[in-house]
């Protein structure tokens, strides 16, 4: 942890003085974590991963480590009670997610109504909203990515190959683009394809087709990030069967951004990986409303899960955000 938090800060190029002042920290101790001669609280912490941007999973990680060899040394019997510990770490997740599905019972089984309703559609009515709900996707999905185009001109763009006058060649290049990622995910999940690092630079790819050369298709040169994505997909293949299909869609999207493993696009690639999966699960695409209100619901669920990591939060509103968006699907077969 001491060489995380002082390359992180030479990279800043802050001063010790300087990060002292600006995190409210003595100074004498900013050098005592950088030398590890003192540990820093949890409150600490918070702080030094906002103010020196480092991932805040990877310093807490780094920060319970050094804690729990700290409190447990060479004891005799400290692999066995750190195996027991895990157990229990488990089987309290467990409980958190029973709790988070147990609070939101009553919106679940109305999701499930609104599901089995819009599976019950025929084969015409449903390929019929499917064309709508992905210009949604897409109009959605470069508002992301601050695109001015509006949905009638990404309409326009996509169907009939117009070029909206006043806008840019980008922004006409990332309609495009994720026209071809949401017929890629559509096909994917028709064939219950798995999630993959294959699949994911292949989508990051994807976003900026035409747009940019540089670092698409990669990871940000990291061996950390390799490690931490490989564990993604780990947790993923462990729960893929076992989680409520809209909490393993959010918990993926919030471990994507916390990864954070691109240069650019991490938002817009956790958004397609969460709809991938709502898809194969006979769900519709969490779009997020792009009216001011919504955008500050959404931004506010992420941040309270950043500050306190917790994720119950971001949960309940993806929970929201499919039963609106399954009734909005719903009311489609009577316009």
């Amino acid at each position: 942890m001491k060489s995380l938090l002082k390359n992180a800060r030479e990279q800043k190029g802050f001063k010790t003085r300087e990060l002292a002042q600006l995190a409210n920290i003595d100074q004498a101790l900013i050098s005592k974590f950088e030398s590890g001669t003192r540990k820093p609280t949890k409150d600490q912490i918070i702080k030094l991963a906002q103010l020196l941007e480092i991932d805040y999973e990877t310093l807490m990680i780094a920060w319970l480590k050094e804690k729990i060899i700290y409190e447990i040394g060479d004891e005799e019997f400290a692999l066995k009670a750190l195996l027991l510990a895990e157990q229990e770490i488990q089987k309290n997740k467990k409980e958190i997610d029973s709790a988070i599905l147990s609070s939101n019972q009553n919106i679940l089984d109305k999701i499930e109504k609104l599901k089995n309703q819009f599976q019950s559609f025929n084969h015409f009515q449903l390929r019929q909203i499917s064309k709508t709900l992905e210009l949604d996707f897409i109009f959605r999905s470069i508002h992301l990515n601050c695109n001015s185009l509006t949905l009638e001109e990404t309409k326009s763009v996509i169907n009939d190959g117009i070029t909206v006058s006043g806008k840019s060649m980008r922004e006409h290049l990332e309609a495009i683009n994720f026209q071809e990622i949401s017929a890629y995910i559509k096909d994917l999940s028709q064939k219950k394809a798995g999630l993959s690092e294959k699949e994911l630079l292949s989508l990051h790819n994807l976003i900026f087709k035409g747009i940019q050369s540089e670092n698409i298709g990669k990871y940000k040169n990291d061996p950390l990030i390799l490690r931490e994505m490989n564990l993604l997909f780990n947790w993923y293949e462990t729960h893929k069967n076992n989680l409520n299909p809209i909490i393993l869609a959010s918990e993926i999207y919030l471990k994507i951004l916390d990864i954070n493993p691109f240069e650019k696009g991490n938002l817009q690639i956790a958004n397609i990986i969460m709809n991938w999966i709502l898809l194969q699960n006979n769900y519709v695409y969490a779009l997020v409303p792009t009216d001011k209100n919504n955008d500050i619901e959404y931004f506010s669920a992420l941040d309270i899960y950043k500050i306190k990591n917790d994720k119950s939060v971001f949960i309940n509103y993806m929970f929201k955000i499919q039963k609106e968006n399954l009734k909005n699907a719903i009311d489609l077969t009577t316009k």
